[in-house]
Order: structure tokens, then C-alpha cells, then sequence
């Protein structure tokens, strides 16, 4: 081969690597400066928090640990978290007082840690606000992964929308906003509840089973139970409905699921 052409060669390919490389060290220069999101640890188990601490600020995460729920509530208020994991057994407040408190005046993603593998501890985890939980012992890898998806969906509601809402004059729903009122008053609904409520809606009038409204409400996460489904149904119903034991917007439609009606 010419001399100076495999010279030419080579230089070409060394300013390929000067672009690529370039553009390499502007990504890692943008993720830097991009603000990482924040997560709150409340967990009186040391060991727990700083190997959670630990992971998530790893995988690029701000975290922040409070060893009670009186610190937590506190810690809360300050540090504004997109995300809690919070410990169902602390001293003083227990998790599901924390889980009451935050859910009322936020509607930040939390994930329950527990000890208790019992399904009613699960349950009730989740009927006082909570959106997900993990028992003990649990991989890092698997809780890594639910707060990714929790923080996701959060991102993904947050976002305008161009899909249809509803108002028959006693709820009104605006999901560009998203907003929901019922009789004029503004009524929260947590992240799921709101995710859940737009899958349903998408598909108006038609019956949804709970696996098709996991993928839909919650993607693909394997970790969820389908009876996850059942409680936030629940309380969807508590906050809607004139008379949740006789709904007439959401819909049970036996040996399939739910749907909504109106």
C-alpha cells in the first residue's frame, strides 16, 4: 500500500476517534450537570441504609437517610425526595403513620420496606398510600429496578397528555393536567391511582383484566401482584365514588376484572 495513503488512513480514522471521543466527554459532561434525583432512606437498620445509600448513589442517585419516622417527616419537608423507601417498623412513628402523613400532603412515589411477609401487612402498606413494597431480605438489583419504575411512571404522568377525559358533572378529570374533581372539589390521587385511572379511561366502556392493567398502569414489572390491582381499586373507589360499596363509575365484571362504566 502507498505510504501516503495508509498515512491518510490513519489520520482519518484518528479524527473519527476525536469526534467520537468528543462527543463521549459532552454526554458525561451533560449527565453531570443534570440534577439527580432525590431519595429518601427511612430505615433504623444502619446496616440496611448505608448499603441503600451506598447502591443508589451509585447508580447516580442523591440519598438522604432518616433513622425514624419523626426525622423523616422532617427530612421530608427539607429535602423535597422524588422518592421515599421507607421501613415499615421504626421507632417512635411507625412507617404507616409516615405513609399516612406524606400521602396527605404529597403524592411522592414511596416503596414500603418489610420484614413481615404476610399478605396483609402488604395490603395494608398499600391502603394507607404506599405504591409498591419489598419484603426483607430483598436484592439491590430488584429494588434498584422498582425505583427506576416508580420514578418513571412519575415522570410519565407529570407530562401533558392529549387523551380524553371525563365529566358528567360529578367527576370531572382532566388528564392534560392532570387533574380530578369531584362535585367541584380537587381530590389527590397518588401516582398509581392517577396511572390507573387513565388506563381505564383509555379504554372506556370495555372490561380490562388486573394483568392487562398492571402492563398498562404500572409496565411491564414483574414484581407486582395482580391483586396490587384489587387495593388501588379500592381506593379509587373511596375517593370517587357517591357510594363505593354500589360503584357506578368503576366497575367490577366477574371472572375478568374491572372497567369503567359511565
Amino acid at each position: 500500500m502507498d505510504l501516503g495513503l495508509a498515512l491518510a488512513r490513519q489520520e482519518q480514522g484518528a479524527s473519527r476517534l476525536d469526534v467520537l471521543g468528543a462527543m463521549i466527554r459532552k454526554e458525561q459532561l451533560k449527565s453531570k450537570g443534570a440534577m439527580a434525583q432525590r431519595i429518601l432512606i427511612v430505615e433504623d437498620e444502619r446496616t440496611i441504609a448505608d448499603s441503600l445509600a451506598h447502591t443508589l448513589k451509585r447508580e447516580r442517585f442523591e440519598a438522604r437517610i432518616a433513622s425514624d419516622g419523626e426525622a423523616a417527616l422532617v427530612l421530608a419537608g427539607e429535602f423535597k425526595p422524588d422518592l421515599v423507601i421507607l421501613d415499615l417498623m421504626l421507632p417512635g412513628i411507625g412507617g404507616l403513620d409516615v405513609c399516612r402523613v406524606l400521602r396527605r400532603k404529597s403524592t411522592v412515589p414511596i416503596i414500603m420496606l418489610t420484614a413481615k411477609a404476610k399478605e396483609v401487612d402488604r395490603i395494608v402498606g398499600l391502603e394507607v398510600g404506599a405504591d409498591d413494597y419489598v419484603t426483607k431480605p430483598f436484592s439491590m438489583r430488584e429494588l434498584v429496578a422498582r425505583v427506576r419504575a416508580a420514578l418513571r411512571r412519575q415522570s410519565m404522568l407529570a407530562q401533558p397528555s392529549d387523551e380524553p377525559g371525563f365529566d358528567d358533572g360529578h367527576i370531572t378529570i382532566d388528564l392534560a393536567k392532570p387533574s380530578v374533581e369531584v362535585k367541584g372539589k380537587p381530590i389527590v390521587l397518588s401516582p398509581r391511582e392517577l396511572s390507573l385511572l387513565r388506563a381505564l379511561l383509555a379504554h372506556r366502556g370495555r372490561a380490562r383484566t388486573r394483568h392487562q392493567l398492571l402492563e398498562e398502569a404500572w409496565g411491564s414489572d414483574e414484581y407486582i401482584d395482580p391483586r396490587t390491582v384489587d387495593v388501588h381499586i379500592r381506593w379509587l373507589r373511596q375517593k370517587l365514588e357517591p357510594d363505593p360499596e354500589h360503584p357506578q363509575y368503576i366497575e367490577t365484571v366477574r371472572g375478568i376484572g374491572y372497567r369503567f362504566g359511565r
